[in-house]
Parts: structure tokens; sequence; C-alpha cells
């Protein structure tokens, strides 16, 4: 290739990779909220702030959906863009090329993965003390706990491989000969009174039920002691070093968010979420909300002292050492620059939850 050809097809490409963040920044206006206090007021002099989700609109994300139409981050000073993201989406890659302030982390991973790449972003708080992800059966009498599902064919899907199926091959001895391949399609575990399957708390058993007309048996592998975290904020290096206080600005608010979320009233969020995704229904919505509290996703363990949001060092390196000692990353990683508790473990938020509580 001559060098006037190379140097065409570099500017093609970088013009490819510019026209991707335009039009992925451009959708941020369409979903972004007007900044209010709560007590409706404008709010003029506020700073911008752009988040992006894991995935599209759902109340799995209805604490910062809330923090919006309740004006908490208005209040903090924040006006929050928020970004829903969806299949192709990609939260570090955003977070690393400046496109975004914050963003989701799904799970545990993703923080150790970025030290690993030399991205510099890291994980500030965790909504979710519990990972959401479920194994699910038919209901069935031989099969009362996860480790009796080990020798059994699971519909597992590739992303899923290389993450929790990780985990469960060191906790319970699973064998990579029981992976059969789940493409977010139910028909297959419907027609089979045998099959096991991923899920998310708050989907697929939903969709089964409604689908199928029966209630599945459903297994949340934090319950068996799964260490992983989920739906973290993901904050930008520079930024909390060189504005510490605009993170904790966007981490207060959103506790505040979440907290009057689960218990307060959520309308005001999940006419957001609506907006964001009209796929989404009220049904979905409320049971969802309903299994977010139920099993205690956000609101338990350390952030019941703490408050929502928090993490500790000791599950951080119970969950690297489980994963490194399977090969998970080629070189050792200091796991410790995949988070910081710099912003959290302050309460913040209980008083709030407190007051809601007795209306």
């Amino acid at each position: 290739m001559s060098r006037q050809t190379l140097l065409g097809a570099l500017s093609a490409l970088l013009i490819l990779i510019i026209l991707a963040v335009v039009v992925y920044t451009a959708a941020g206006p369409q979903n972004a909220q007007q900044a209010q206090g709560r007590d409706g007021s404008e709010k003029s002099t506020l700073r911008d702030v752009s988040f992006a989700t894991d995935w599209k609109a759902q109340a799995e994300h209805g604490g910062f959906y809330q923090a919006i139409a309740k004006g908490y981050y208005a209040d903090a000073g924040l006006n929050v863009t928020l970004l829903q993201g969806g299949p192709g989406i990609n939260v570090p890659q955003l977070l690393v090329t400046n496109t975004i302030d914050f963003g989701i982390g799904s799970n545990s991973f993703i923080p150790i993965n970025m030290v690993e790449a030399g991205a510099p972003g890291k994980a500030v708080m965790a909504v979710f003390q519990k990972d959401p992800q479920v194994l699910i059966t038919h209901p069935r009498e031989d099969i009362e706990s996860i480790g009796d599902m080990k020798g059994h064919p699971i519909m597992i899907s590739d992303a899923s491989i290389s993450s929790f199926w990780i985990w469960l091959r060191v906790e319970f001895d699973f064998e990579d000969t029981q992976i059969r391949k789940y493409n977010y399609n139910l028909a297959p575990f419907l027609v089979d009174k045998n099959a096991i399957q991923q899920g998310y708390l708050s989907a697929e058993p939903f969709l089964i039920r409604k689908e199928g007309g029966f209630d599945p048996n459903v297994f949340l592998l934090s319950d068996a002691g799964y260490p992983s975290y989920a739906t973290m904020v993901l904050a930008r290096n520079k930024m909390i070093l060189n504005e510490p206080e605009i993170v904790q600005a966007f981490v207060d608010a959103s506790i505040r968010g979440w907290y009057d979320y689960l218990y307060g009233d959520p309308t005001p969020g999940n006419m957001l979420i609506k907006r964001d995704n009209p796929e989404v229904d009220d049904d979905t919505i409320t049971q969802a909300i309903a299994k977010m509290k139920s099993y205690g996703l956000a609101d338990s363990g350390d952030a019941l002292e703490h408050g929502i949001g928090a993490m500790n060092h000791a599950q951080w390196s119970r969950f690297y050492t489980s994963m490194a000692g399977e090969g998970v990353w080629e070189h050792d990683v200091d796991f410790t620059n995949a988070y910081t508790l710099q912003f959290i473990n302050k309460k913040v938020g209980m008083p709030l939850k407190q007051e809601l509580m007795k209306k």
C-alpha cells in the first residue's frame, strides 16, 4: 500500500470515528432532561455533565431518572444529560474518549478490565450490592440449589461465559461441557421442562410467567456468594482528580434519587423512562421495582449501614482473587485502581429513606 493510499485510509477511518462520536453525542439532547430544582424552579447556572447507561431505559436505571425528575441533580448544581444505552454501546470506550463524564459499569469485571487495558476510569459507587444475574429452571424437585445444577446442560450467552460462568466453575465445579447457547429467545426454555438458562432477575422470570403461564424457580447468583457489584457508576480519572466536587455531587444526588425511587413515588422517574423507551410498560416496571426491593439489590449488605452506593475493599479483593485464579486476566492487575471509596459510605440519603418510609 502506498503512503498516499495509507494516509487516505487512515483519514477515512478517523472521519468515521468522529462521525460515530458526533452521532452518539447528538442523541443526547433527545434524552436530555430540563434541569429543575425540587421546588420546580429553573436552574440556569448548572454544570453540564453527561451520563450513559448500559442498556435501554428501564426500572433498573430508575434512581438516575428519579434524580433528574425530582431535581436532585439540579439541587446539586448539575444539569445531567442522560444517554440511554443499547446494543453496540460501549460505555468504557465512551468514557475513555471523553464523550461522556459518567457511565454505568454493569459488573465488577468492567472496571478491572479497564485497569488492565490502561483505560483511565474507575467505579465511584455501586448501586446494586447484588448482581441481578440468575439461573432459572422449571418447577422441579431435583434442583433446589445452584449446586444441584452441576452436570446439567445450561443455556448461557457468549458474554456470560467470560464473566459469571467462570465463578460457577470455581464455586460449583461446573464444566464447559454443560454450556448450551443462549440467544435471548425463551422458546427453547419454555418447551423443555428440563431446561436451565441464565437470566436477569427482573426480566426473564417475568417474561416466562407472562408467556409460559408458570412461575419458574429463580436462583440469584449473589445469594449463593457471587461477589460482583452491579450497576456501578464509572468516572474518568481526570475528573476524579481535578473535579472531585463534581463527582461527589453526582454520586450524592444519584443516591438520593435511588432512595426516592425505591421508597417514594417512582412515577416521575417512570415517566422519563417510558419517554426514552416507549417499549417498556407499567407492568414490567412495577414488577422490576418489586424485585429490586424484595431481593435487596440496592439496599442490603453494606448499604444498610453506609447508604446506597456502598462498596468495600474486601468484596473487591474476593472478586478479583477468585477470578484471577482462573486466568481471566493475562497479567497481575492492581484491582484497587478499579474503584475508589472516596465518594461513598457516608450515609448520604439515609435520612431521606426514613422520611419516605414514614409516609
